[in-house]
């Protein structure tokens, strides 16, 4: 019995130069590695990039004859907002695939509708605004200092030192070339406490993997303690080099059990699958507050994901595998052909 044909489904990133290319770029780290661990596994792979070009991408499939896809698209085409769309055609196809489903993407993306529906739901969440150009923006009803965010960018794209804001004024003086540049704008109270991020694993339920914190320690006054662009990509970056992700052992059970149930709830409200990670800061009260959900978050072997599989026992072919059992296992549920291929 044969082993299962995989695609890896990937957006096609912008080349070299362009900017944001080092952040649009990774995606091709994440399909190396995991073609490299399948690869090794005994796996045939096949990589097939998505583009708006929807007739080009079907028919890449038909030749490539895959069982089953691995799921690594961010984008279409250096667009956030059609996130899900490579999810919904898989899923219009009936292939099984990693990760989230094609409603838990779209809604992630949506910094707008994530803070909509952790509120809705009672998960604390700091305040914010929307700034569309075309509203009402009452700015004053915000606790200073704010930060300004795209509201569907990821990977920190738009989010700096200079995206922080410290009263209205300064607010309102730069907050038009922001939409200019990205469209819609969430404004949300600076929330200064310690930051976790907390991966999940698991299918068909999910469990709480170690919980990551960034060390802002060597931070300099003056410097808010974020992790924007550059700390995420610019290598030549202050940033870059002082946002050092550790695993805290001085956490309270009761803070412990706050975050990984907060982890949990939004796990299970978003209808995230297979893995994912839920970012945090804590208020001056001591208070969990969600930041952003992330639906099939970075794979790259250097990541925060990987590294808490790595805390948790498992090496990096190992979640690649195990992501792997996860797809076959629905193939299974839904009578598709891939159950009945050797893993």
């Amino acid at each position: 019995m044969h082993k299962a044909r995989i695609g890896i489904v990937h957006n096609q990133p912008l080349s070299v130069g362009h900017e944001f290319a080092e952040a649009s770029t990774d995606v091709l780290v994440q399909v190396e590695a995991i073609e490299k661990a399948l690869q090794e596994s005994g796996y045939d792979t096949r990589r097939i990039p998505f583009t708006k070009d929807l007739s080009g991408f079907m028919q890449k499939m038909t030749e490539a004859t895959v069982e089953v896809v691995f799921n690594l698209c961010e984008t279409v085409d250096e667009d956030p907002r059609c996130a899900g769309h490579p999810a919904a055609v898989l899923e219009l196809m009936g292939i099984s695939f990693t990760g989230s489903p094609s409603l838990a993407l779209m809604l992630t993306t949506d910094k707008l509708m994530t803070k909509r529906l952790l509120r809705a739901m009672g998960i604390r969440t700091p305040d914010y605004l929307v700034y569309d150009s075309v509203g009402t923006f009452h700015p004053g009803v915000l606790k200073y200092p704010v930060i300004a965010k795209p509201r569907y960018e990821d990977a920190s794209i738009g989010i700096d030192q200079e995206s922080v804001f410290q009263d209205k004024e300064k607010l309102l003086g730069g907050i038009e070339a922001l939409h200019d540049r990205f469209g819609t704008i969430l404004v949300e109270e600076y929330v200064g406490g310690r930051e976790f991020n907390v991966s999940l694993f698991g299918y068909p339920s999910s469990k709480v993997l170690p919980v990551a914190e960034i060390d802002f320690r060597e931070f300099p006054d003056g410097l808010f303690p974020i992790v924007g662009y550059r700390a995420k990509w610019d290598k030549s970056s202050f940033e870059y080099h002082h946002t050092p992700r550790t695993f805290p052992e001085d956490l309270s059970l009761g803070l412990l059990a706050s975050i990984e149930s907060t982890a949990a709830e939004c796990f299970r409200l978003f209808m995230l699958r297979d893995y994912g990670r839920v970012d945090m800061r804590m208020d001056g009260s001591g208070r969990v507050n969600v930041l952003e959900v992330n639906a099939n978050c970075c794979l790259s072997p250097d990541a925060g994901f990987a590294a808490a599989g790595g805390r948790a026992g498992m090496d990096y072919a190992e979640i690649v595998n195990q992501l792997l059992e996860f797809v076959m296992q629905r193939a299974c549920n839904y009578g598709h052909k891939a159950c009945h291929l050797s893993g």
